[in-house]
């Protein structure tokens, strides 16, 4: 006689280590296209657009050259790629500090949003040294990211500096130099960082330095008087 077969043991299982899979394969793809972007960011502010090689971007994270050029079929494909990474990072840290949704005056908003953009230069210098390699000269890549990823940032400060000058709590001043003053302010370690080891025992890769510098900042531009220690060690941003 034939055995009828187990209904339990013929159902497929739905979901479980299948699912599991995938997610780890997706969050493994998410982590190398990151790694990938970030060392692309390190190539172009060391070497430029011209000089940065696709080899070496896959030499400094250890990974086979073709996969690179598999994802991002050319150097420019792979330059915009990184300039928008970058970018999505720092906009993902303001709609978690700042929703736009959330109950917060102006001042506070733009506190957390500059905050923000001096975290990000600070952990990662080459992100100042890799847009400052494209405003050397007018060319297609500073005109796409301008258009493309830096207006809608920046249409989103303008209106909160304006309100908090109408507050009284900002110089009135076109919205938009205020802004570039705050982008300089917001690089000044991991653009002068260098120079400024060699000149003090100052490091800008010490969170204590950093963590002064910006109190320093809120103190001048948003109005805060926090006690600023000048050496030791100290805590690190948060």
């Amino acid at each position: 006689m034939k055995r009828k077969p187990d209904d339990k043991a013929a159902k497929p299982v739905v979901g479980g280590h299948g699912h599991r899979k995938t997610r780890a394969q997706q969050d493994r793809a998410l982590a190398t296209r990151s790694a990938i972007l970030n060392a692309a960011i390190a190539e172009f502010a060391e070497h430029g657009f011209e000089g940065a090689r696709i080899r070496r971007i896959a030499e400094r994270i250890g990974l086979q050259h073709p996969l690179i050029t598999y994802h991002y079929r050319s150097k420019d494909i792979l330059w915009r790629a990184a300039a928008e990474h970058a970018f999505t990072r720092i906009r993902e840290e303001w709609d978690d500090r700042a929703p736009e949704l959330a109950t917060m005056s102006p001042l506070e908003r733009l506190h957390q949003e500059y905050r923000t953009v001096f975290e990000y230069t600070a952990a990662f210098p080459e992100f100042h040294r890799f847009m400052r390699q494209e405003c050397l000269s007018h060319n297609p890549r500073l005109r796409w990211v301008a258009k493309t990823v830096l207006r809608p940032l920046i249409q989103r400060l303008l209106p909160q500096i304006s309100a908090a000058q109408d507050e009284g709590l900002l110089p009135k001043v076109e919205p938009i130099l205020f802004h570039y003053m705050m982008v300089s302010l917001t690089a000044t370690l991991s653009g002068f960082g260098p120079e400024m080891e060699f000149i003090t025992d100052l490091s800008p890769k010490d969170s204590g330095t950093a963590q002064a510098y910006w109190r320093l900042v809120e103190e001048i531009v948003f109005g805060e008087s926090p006690d600023v220690p000048r050496s030791g060690k100290r805590k690190t941003l948060t």
